[in-house]
């Protein structure tokens, strides 16, 4: 689930993973908020994409819910005050035990017995669970998805929930 198919094919979509929130200190450290719970994705070495180019993680340590960050080449405040506001991308992570938004959303849905309830248009977050919307407007929690391949997402749900 997200890295690069077959040969020949295109690459996967970038994915917003954080964003630099602002300045932190002289010595061009900032402040990332990520936007994903994978932690990896501010180790040493990484390299993130924005809308000006790609920076590379040269040291990163938690900051209470944050992070702050040094990118290679990044040694001012007055760079790292120029970082401020953008949006930080990475390409998915290969990793088939997990289910990705991005793989939820134009995914068919199927019940456990084969019948096509439509198509994922979003995923709502809800502090509960996330909810799978439908092109019908029909919301079902994530909670209930019993099985995913490419492109289908087979839910298992409690009788009635549908029923309105």
């Amino acid at each position: 689930m997200g890295a690069a198919g077959d040969a020949g094919s295109s690459p996967s979509p970038l994915l917003e993973v954080g964003y630099v929130a602002r300045a932190h200190g002289l010595h061009g450290e900032v402040v990332v908020v990520l936007t994903t719970d994978r932690v990896e994705r501010v180790d040493p070495g990484t390299v993130l994409s924005t809308d000006h180019g790609d920076l590379t993680i040269a040291a990163s340590r938690p900051h209470q819910d944050r992070w702050i960050v040094t990118f290679a080449g990044h040694d001012t405040r007055e760079q790292a005050e120029a970082l401020r506001g953008r949006a930080l991308r990475a390409a998915p992570l290969d990793d088939p035990a997990e289910l990705w938004v991005h793989d939820m959303v134009g995914a068919d849905v199927l019940t456990t017995a084969g019948d096509k309830l439509g198509r994922c248009v979003a995923v709502v977050a809800n502090p509960a669970a996330d909810l799978i919307e439908l092109e019908s407007g029909a919301l079902i929690p994530v909670a209930f998805v019993a099985d995913h391949a490419s492109g289908t997402l087979t839910v298992d749900l409690p009788d009635g929930l549908l029923d309105l």
